[in-house]
This record gives C-alpha cells, sequence and structure tokens, in this order.
C-alpha cells in the first residue's frame, strides 16, 4: 500500500492533471446571464424597477452605493472558468444613466436560429452545409 501510493505522488508530479482523474466535477452556472438583446432594451432615464425587469435583480448592490448596480456570471467547466462577464449600470437621482461592461453573448433568439441551422444541416445563411463544414463541426466541439 504505502509504495501505490509513493507511485501516485510520483505521477502527479508529473502529470498534474492525473490528479483529478476519475473525479466528476459539476457544470457551474452563478450570477447574471445577460444577453445582447436584453442590454439592447436600456435606455437612459428608465427607473430601478424597470432595470430590475429587464436585467433581474443584481448579484451586487453595495449599501454605500446604491446608484450602482453590478451584473456578474461567470460559467465553470470541469473546475475550469470558461466564460467570467461583468456588467455594471448607474443611477442618478434614481434614474438609469449609463452602462458599461464586457461584450454581451447573442440573444437566446439568435443561438435557437444557430442551433436550428446545424440540426437542419444548413449554414447560418441558409446555404446547404457540406460534408466537409460537418467534419470540422465534429473538432470544434
Amino acid at each position: 500500500m504505502a509504495v501505490s501510493a509513493a507511485g501516485c505522488s510520483t505521477v502527479e508530479s508529473y502529470l498534474p492533471q492525473v490528479r483529478n482523474f476519475g473525479v466528476y466535477k459539476l457544470d457551474i452556472n452563478q450570477g447574471n446571464y445577460l444577453s445582447q438583446d436584453m442590454v439592447d432594451k436600456l435606455r437612459v432615464g428608465q427607473t430601478k424597477p424597470q432595470v430590475r425587469q429587464l436585467l433581474g435583480t443584481p448579484l451586487i448592490v453595495s449599501a454605500f452605493r446604491d446608484n450602482r448596480w453590478d451584473y456578474v456570471y461567470e460559467f465553470t467547466h470541469q473546475g475550469q472558468v470558461l466564460a467570467h462577464r461583468n456588467f455594471a449600470v448607474y443611477f442618478v437621482d434614481d434614474k438609469l444613466a449609463r452602462w458599461e461592461g464586457d461584450e454581451m453573448p447573442a440573444s437566446q433568439a439568435e443561438l435557437n436560429r444557430e442551433a436550428l441551422a446545424r440540426t437542419a444541416n444548413e449554414s447560418r445563411w441558409g446555404e446547404e452545409r457540406s460534408w466537409w463544414d460537418s467534419i470540422v463541426d465534429i473538432f470544434n466541439k
């Protein structure tokens, strides 16, 4: 038993990815998932309840900075962070003044259209997909 335990530590030092071999890690979505179509609906002068209805409840609201709401999103797959986005909205006199943040992903409707095109064996523009495009898709997943 001692010899096998010593051997495992040696393998881990040479191959760090072996350390988690056989351990299942959950995919974790944390925070507020915002898409570009949600951000496009923002208008200067909207009230806090209107912004909350469009974007949802912010992840971070500071008691000391009530005029700023932070929306943070993070996606972790197999223990590695694949997506991390920050988005902040700023209020002046309880009215939306400005917003800033990372680039947001496409809207859900656009993602659904693209997925439908892939499953219908068509390109994004409605053209028939070649056999080569299908092979490339396999390796891009």
